[in-house]
């Protein structure tokens, strides 16, 4: 299938909450040569220090503060023509450790957000980013219009699936009742070069250079659809500039990447050329066994289609954290 490549923004002044993450510096270093960038961020994870020179990027304004503060969004985004929900609390640690602050902020700050957003004269779109989590534990090519579920009450995993949800929904009414121009997208394990905090992809890598061995959780047999983060970047400014996708979820990830945990950590190190023991721990915590996406409707409405394979990800990602390592630089 050959892939078509609609026009990048041009001239458009975007907001975007949570651009000192990983995937929103990522989409921000794509676009800011021809847009001005609104980076609203806390700062509690900075991926922007492994992009030189775009925090001082002539077009790149930082606005340091929370989606909660209401006062803060709204003058960040006076004058914006599009506005990129990235921020949350996420991670399954930091959710595990923090739910009440999860449930707020991904809840009551994209509520925040949305008001912000309804208040910004001829808004031309709104991303929100919810999550593959909203499928549950047993995900196998789940598509849009499958059921989402939550998991029991008190089970602290599943507050980052029902605060995501509720909010997807809260975008959904938005758009419904005020006719917002909301696109969100369901990510299915995004990696690669410059990725912060939690993440398989990112733990094996730092394990498997600095000749650690790699932990894997319970038997390593959990599936996952791993989405490199260039590929997932090409699906969002496609939702920034398609029409067609305004009032649509995407689940948005790679299927032909789909491989057990264990596979995954044999993958890394086989790509980084290291030879480290794996070792199996119990993870005695709520899980997701299988997670894979349909992307039918992503294909059909935004052309788009997932590039890179695991191997050339895995390769490219190793890739970077050796560079960092030759510098000095621990990701």
């Amino acid at each position: 299938m050959k892939q078509s490549t609609p026009a990048l923004p041009k001239g458009e002044r975007i907001l975007v909450t949570g651009g000192a993450g990983f995937i929103g510096s990522t989409f921000a270093s794509r676009l800011v040569e021809d847009n001005t960038i609104v980076a609203l961020d806390t700062f509690d994870r900075d991926a922007l220090r492994h992009h030189p020179g775009l925090d001082a990027h002539p077009n790149f304004e930082i606005v340091k503060g929370s989606i909660l503060e209401p006062s803060v969004l709204a003058e960040a985004a006076e004058g914006c023509t599009m506005v990129v929900h990235c921020a949350a609390i996420a991670g399954v640690d930091t959710v595990m450790n923090h739910p009440a602050k999860v449930m707020r902020v991904n809840l009551v700050g994209t509520w925040n957000v949305l008001e912000a957003a309804t208040k910004v004269p001829g808004l031309k779109r709104f991303v929100d980013f919810s999550t593959s989590e909203v499928y549950g534990a047993h995900a196998w090519e789940v598509g849009e219009s499958s059921d989402t579920v939550v998991g029991a009450v008190g089970e602290p995993r599943w507050t980052y699936a029902v605060s995501k949800l509720a909010a997807e929904h809260s975008t959904w009414t938005f758009h419904r009742e005020y006719g917002l121009p909301t696109v969100t997208l369901r990510p299915f394990n995004v990696y690669g070069p410059r990725q912060i905090g939690e993440g398989a992809v990112h733990r094996f890598v730092r394990q498997a250079l600095s000749g650690q061995e790699i932990t894997v959780h319970d038997d390593g047999n959990q599936v996952r659809s791993w989405c490199y983060v260039d590929d997932f970047v090409d699906a969002l400014l496609r939702c920034c500039v398609m029409d067609d996708a305004v009032g649509h979820s995407f689940n948005i990830g790679n299927p032909r990447a789909t491989v057990t945990t264990l596979h995954l950590a044999q993958e890394v190190l086989r790509a980084a050329g290291v030879s480290v023991p794996i070792r199996f721990v119990p993870w005695g915590k709520a899980n997701v066994h299988l997670r894979v996406p349909d992307i039918s409707q992503a294909r059909s409405i935004l052309d788009y289609e997932p590039r890179v394979d695991l191997a050339e990800g895995l390769a490219k990602t190793i890739g970077w954290y050796r560079e960092l390592e030759d510098v000095g630089v621990v990701p």
